[in-house]
């Protein structure tokens, strides 16, 4: 990884598959936490991971600057999460609940009183409030590198980060 963020792409005589391969070793796990803090349950974070890494791999061979791999699929993970969002939209509207998957041993031991507290005040927030906070306390994104994936100005970055947490603040007194 470099000083920006990105990481170095492909080296003579790696493959693409070596090169997505490693980048899933070194950022998968995060990519997957934001997905989750974003959508809420873990089958659909991690189908939209993995479909954001299947794109990748098929966009490495045409990619111009590999350095950029790392903001492609943050992107991508941020995009797929937004997909998703829509399309339970959509079903809420025709009237179809979504009903998350039964929990595994790890959602179990997620299910901490004051973890389901934060969850449930960070999903009452605005989406965009929700994508901000994910991206810089999940993956301690810098709140330029934040605009650029989110296609936002940086003040409008700070400015959310600043709401979302006064507002996590006021929310989670009242229940805690």
């Amino acid at each position: 990884m470099n000083g920006t963020g990105s990481v170095a792409g492909p080296r003579d005589g790696e493959t693409a598959d070596d090169f997505v391969a490693s980048l899933f070793r070194a950022h998968g796990l995060a990519l997957f936490r934001v997905a989750l803090l974003l959508i809420g349950d873990q089958a659909s974070a991690e189908d939209v991971v993995q479909d954001a890494f299947l794109g990748f791999h098929r966009a490495v061979p045409g990619l111009r600057d590999k350095d950029k791999a790392l903001a492609y699929l943050r992107a991508s993970v941020v995009n797929g999460c937004r997909s998703v969002q829509r399309s339970r939209r959509r079903a809420w509207l025709r009237g179809v609940e979504h009903e998350p998957p039964v929990g595994s041993a790890e959602s179990a031991v997620m299910a901490e009183e004051d973890r389901r507290a934060v969850l449930a005040a960070v999903a009452r927030l605005p989406v965009r409030a929700r994508e901000v906070l994910a991206l810089r306390y999940y993956l301690d994104l810098p709140h330029e590198e934040i605009a650029a994936i989110l296609g936002i100005r940086r003040s409008t970055v700070t400015s959310t980060v600043s709401r979302a947490l006064a507002t996590l603040g006021r929310d989670l007194k009242e229940e805690l």
